[in-house]
């Protein structure tokens, strides 16, 4: 009897851990290079986090996409022109199983396997541990290279409020359909995308909405001089206009449109426009004006049954919602492969390639300005030629990858924002597709 599993080598094969958007991404674009490529999805179906059946899917019923059609799309397969300029999860959905489907990405996926363990074992290739997501006996598979794209919007980030609460407290992870809020109390933690979203669906369902903010942001409306915002934002970085002259022209049209929310009792932003993630929300300064929603601050602990403020007050919700965020996790691998310092935050160039580790990247770990997929896509296809060089010219390869592994951040993204784990992985999309352009150009093959 041997200690260890039979290892099957599947020799110049591609592991892909993850069939959510990114993965099928990361797929087809390895496909195309000429990888074989098997693709490991712990549920039952492609999705990832817009397919809400799944257990780690954030999406609730009403969520919609915060960026527009045109910015969210994969440049190579384009979204129905009958289609909302904000599309609906289910929508989304739908985008990816035909996406799948249109490029045969299905028979490389094998569905209700979990990946357990990634481990390098020289020469760049890694031994894949998998095992059936109810359980089972694990498999070991030796690859050329490991893709991840499991996501980072699954781990919820819960925040540690000392005391007793008599009432429920929700991570927004299990939030899933205003019935959960009808007729009851509740306070929102987290001034993000998704605790205003859920704010306002609560105004219209429950009796009492608090929405407790740590700092003030910057609330854009949906829509700008009739177009999407995220349209009219990239119109601008596509005209080169300097960071200053946008940041003038936000507050202008935050001044005509919204107006100043400091006087419904928000916190002023503690920073200028485009140092944070956007938060694109037309519906808040409607129910904050007509008092459906009440802004507090910062929530210290749970006193009596009840939630002290941080300016001493109490409330008296019975339903407390965390939207809080979420931790990037690869319980799969070890910290130090993906040069993970003790916060939890993963050191790659390009937020992508491994600085160590040639074969070994993550596809995916963006929070863009606009929609992610066209960056994943790109990510995709600067990670199958950045393989492809490496199996066909490997001495170039080694210097390409040398030079560009040894980047810090800052060569790359200039983007300034509040140091917080929100932040993490936040780009400018033109900025940041500028900079994977000049990857491809490094590695195209010599004249």
């Amino acid at each position: 009897m041997h200690d260890t599993p039979d290892i099957a080598d599947r020799r110049d094969a591609v592991c892909v851990i993850g069939a959510g958007a990114s993965g099928l991404a990361a797929i087809k674009n390895l496909r195309e290079h000429g990888f074989a490529v098997d693709c490991y999805e712990r549920e039952t179906s492609v999705g990832g986090a817009w397919n809400w059946r799944h257990d780690r899917s954030p999406v609730y019923a009403a969520t919609h996409l915060i960026s527009s059609r045109p910015l969210t799309e994969f440049p190579d397969f384009p979204m129905p022109d009958s289609w909302p300029d904000y599309p609906h999860h289910s929508q989304l959905l739908s985008y990816l199983e035909r996406y799948a489907k249109h490029f045969g990405l299905g028979e490389h996926i094998w569905f209700g396997t979990e990946v357990v363990s990634c481990e390098p074992v020289g020469d760049g290739r890694w031994d894949v541990t998998t095992q059936s997501t109810g359980g089972g006996s694990h498999r070991v598979q030796r690859y050329a290279a490991v893709i991840v794209a499991n996501g980072h919007n699954w781990s919820p980030a819960k925040p540690e409020i000392p005391g007793e609460f008599r009432g429920t407290v929700i991570h927004s992870a299990q939030y899933k359909d205003p019935a959960q809020l009808r007729n009851r109390k509740v306070l929102v933690i987290g001034g993000g995308n998704t605790g205003c979203d859920i704010a306002v669906e609560a105004a219209q369902q429950a009796t009492t909405v608090w929405h407790s903010t740590r700092r003030g942001y910057w609330y854009a409306p949906k829509y700008v001089l009739g177009r999407p915002a995220d349209q009219v934002n990239d119109r601008m970085l596509k005209w080169r206009l300097p960071l200053r002259l946008r940041q003038w022209l936000y507050r202008r049209t935050l001044a005509f449109t919204t107006g100043d929310l400091t006087r419904y009792g928000l916190p002023a932003p503690d920073h200028r426009p485009y140092e944070s993630h956007p938060i694109v929300n037309s519906q808040l300064p409607y129910y904050l004006g007509h008092g459906r929603i009440r802004p507090v601050p910062d929530v210290t602990r749970f006193a009596d049954g009840k939630v002290e403020l941080a300016d001493g007050r109490r409330i008296d919700p019975d339903l407390v919602i965390t939207a809080t965020g979420y931790r990037p996790r690869f319980e799969f691998l070890a910290p130090e492969l993906l040069d993970t310092e003790e916060d939890g935050r993963p050191d790659l160039h390009l937020h992508a390639f491994a600085r160590k580790h040639p074969t070994l990247a993550v596809v995916g770990l963006l929070q863009p300005d606009a929609g992610l997929l066209p960056l994943a896509h790109w990510q995709g296809v600067a990670v199958a030629r950045w393989l492809r060089l490496r199996h066909d010219d490997p001495v170039r390869a080694a210097a390409v990858q040398q030079k560009e592994s040894a980047r810090p951040v800052r060569s790359w993204s200039r983007r300034q924002v509040i140091p917080t784990r929100r932040h993490w992985f936040e780009v400018d999309h033109i900025a940041y597709l500028k900079a994977v352009g000049g990857l491809l150009r490094e590695m195209e093959p010599a004249k």
